[in-house]
């Protein structure tokens, strides 16, 4: 209950966000047809097709009042590229991936790009060394089947709010 006196003790209104690269119409049926090759065990957790993406940064919960001013220092340049998704592999935990064999510049240079936008915020940036992929499967204990190499022609990348109900909604695309 709210009173006159003093700020309210409700917390401010916040959203989970990260920023990802993501798949077109035709990669994303691709990757999920690839996800559906693979017999997962039981237990095992194929990623919904609707959230196939490779994570660029995961920033974690922003107060609400904030989503404009980020959205907009969110943008860097990104010149178009391609990325290959070659490799097949379960890492620990049991997170079923398809990856490149290795990362294109642009790829890096983006990453670094928004990591440097990211820290003007005053918001946080993983520490940890830059592993791009695609999740297809989660607690799957083995990697998922073998497919040919997926070419990602990548032109932008987007700013997405991951919801109380574990949707996902984008929130800004960038060119």
């Amino acid at each position: 209950m709210k009173s006159g006196f003093g700020p309210s003790l409700e917390p401010a209104p916040t959203a989970r966000l990260f920023l990802a690269l993501w798949p077109g119409p035709r990669l994303r049926e691709t990757l999920a047809a690839c996800r559906d090759l693979t017999p997962w065990p039981p237990g095992a957790a194929p990623t919904a097709t609707d959230k196939l993406h490779l994570t660029l940064h995961f920033i974690g919960s922003v107060p609400a009042a904030r989503l404009a001013e980020v959205a907009a220092a969110l943008q860097v340049p990104a010149p178009a590229f391609e990325l290959r998704l070659e490799l097949a592999e379960c890492w620990r935990g049991g997170l079923a991936v398809l990856r490149p064999r290795t990362a294109p510049a642009r790829l890096q240079q983006l990453h670094a790009d928004l990591a440097a936008a990211l820290r003007r915020l005053g918001l946080p940036v993983d520490a940890r060394p830059f592993r791009p992929h695609v999740t297809l499967a989660r607690r799957a204990a083995q990697p998922p089947a073998p497919a040919e190499p997926l070419r990602w022609r990548v032109g932008g990348y987007v700013l997405v709010e991951s919801l109380p109900d574990g949707c996902y909604r984008l929130l800004k695309r960038y060119r």
